[in-house]
């Protein structure tokens, strides 16, 4: 009897998951990407070196290849695409309109707008030229970002009209679709909620957000930790989860997972910041099976092929977190130390990068160096670590040349 085969978009680390869960689940498993080196394409029956992002590239394909199901395991570019071509092939899955409403931000503020949602004022632009002529009808200070870029790169905060063509060229070179959205600052009242969330039928049938921490001393746009569970009180995650279905039911959204980024800000509104079509990344589905039960990689990969999910037992328990590993400064691994006493909290560990790899300064999701699980007896405990993450790892980099450009002199000093 033939396999039913399923498309997955993409082979990098943090899809392999999904590959190994199709394999598991008696799949023909097919991936593609422009990364033949990507590590998920070992695990796959068939790889093709086609762009995830070139939709009818990627049509053509699953029809030659006559698929029953795709899925863009934890990619915001490639969702689209899964949406494009399960639409075009009458396969299970979410209308393209709907998910490129929730991929491009420009478009997902104008949906809230017109639908009644708290946002802070915000407007897309194409053109530098636009952006200046109406930057004087904003209030300071403002947030621009790529409408289309994932992992927080591109994003920047302006605090006056003259650092605007600097964060818009910067914003510009992180989307393919050069567009980008302006929005003032949102004040957020306690941490930004963030996890994942998945749909049965139609409705949330499981729902778990924990709290975002970032590194204000390299970039605190770019979040380094998600714990399990939030601070935030049961009524307000309550209201999260009714505003999210609202979203849903608008959108007439039918399955699948969505990894999700909330603010309350100081009156107790709820922003809903993102809620993108796939799953989280840095492993935020193996966490939250650790932290429920529940195995939402398994349920992406059944829904995707027609097959009815079912979520029962699930018991949230325990304190749980991420940890990406990072670098404040450019250069070359030299040592990744972990201190004893978190040593024992670690699940898993998964370490990108080699001793005298290059790595970059934590400036968005691709200077990951690595990915920690980690659980805790008490919260106490995990918040002290996590907030203090800088007493028990220790990223080392080798002595390396910075260079210093003063008019036509060039000095080289190491460090």
């Amino acid at each position: 009897m033939n396999k039913k085969k399923i498309l997955l978009l993409g082979g990098s680390y943090f899809q392999v998951p999904s590959v190994l869960s199709a394999k598991k689940l008696g799949y023909h498993a097919i991936t593609c990407d422009f990364a033949p080196e990507n590590p998920g394409h070992q695990y796959a029956d068939e790889y093709y070196n086609i762009s995830t992002t070139d939709k009818e590239l990627v049509l053509e394909l699953a029809k030659k290849l006559e698929i029953d199901g795709i899925v863009a395991y934890a990619s915001d570019p490639a969702a689209p695409t899964a949406a494009y071509v399960s639409e075009k092939m009458d396969l299970p899955g979410n209308s393209y309109q709907s998910v490129k409403i929730l991929a491009e931000k420009d478009l997902f503020r104008n949906f809230l707008q017109k639908n009644g949602f708290n946002l802070p004022k915000s407007k897309g632009f194409e053109s530098l030229a636009d952006a200046l002529l109406e930057i004087d009808d904003f209030s300071f200070p403002l947030m621009v970002k790529p409408v289309d870029s994932s992992g927080s790169k591109g994003v920047r905060k302006i605090r006056s009209a003259g650092e605007l063509v600097s964060a818009f060229e910067y914003a510009m070179s992180f989307s393919r679709t050069k567009r980008i959205v302006m929005e003032e600052f949102l004040v957020k009242k306690g941490p930004q909620i963030h996890g994942d969330v998945f749909v049965c039928g139609g409705k949330i049938c499981f729902c778990y957000l924990g709290d975002h921490h970032f590194d204000e001393k390299v970039n605190p746009f770019v979040p380094y930790s998600t714990t399990l569970p939030s601070i935030h009180s049961a009524a307000v995650l309550s209201r999260i989860e009714l505003e999210l279905q609202r979203l849903f039911d608008l959108l007439a959204i039918k399955q699948g997972a969505f990894n999700i980024e909330v603010r309350i800000d100081e009156e107790d509104r709820i922003f809903l910041m993102e809620a993108g079509p796939r799953n989280g990344g840095n492993l935020v589905p193996q966490l939250e099976q650790y932290a429920s039960g529940f195995n939402m990689v398994n349920a992406t990969i059944e829904a995707a092929m027609g097959k009815k999910v079912i979520v029962d037992h699930i018991h949230k328990k325990g304190f749980f977190a991420y940890y990406v590993l990072h670098s404040d400064r450019d250069g070359l691994l030299k040592e990744i130390t972990i201190s004893p006493d978190l040593t024992e909290n670690i699940l898993e560990k998964h370490i990108f990068k080699n001793t005298g790899d290059s790595v970059i300064s934590f400036q968005g999701s691709n200077a990951t160096i690595g990915v920690l699980l980690l659980q805790f007896s008490s919260g106490d405990e995990m918040y002290e670590k996590i907030n203090n993450s800088e007493k028990y790892i220790q990223i080392k980099l080798e002595s390396e040349e910075i260079i210093f450009v003063n008019n036509a002199n060039t000095n080289r000093l190491a460090i």
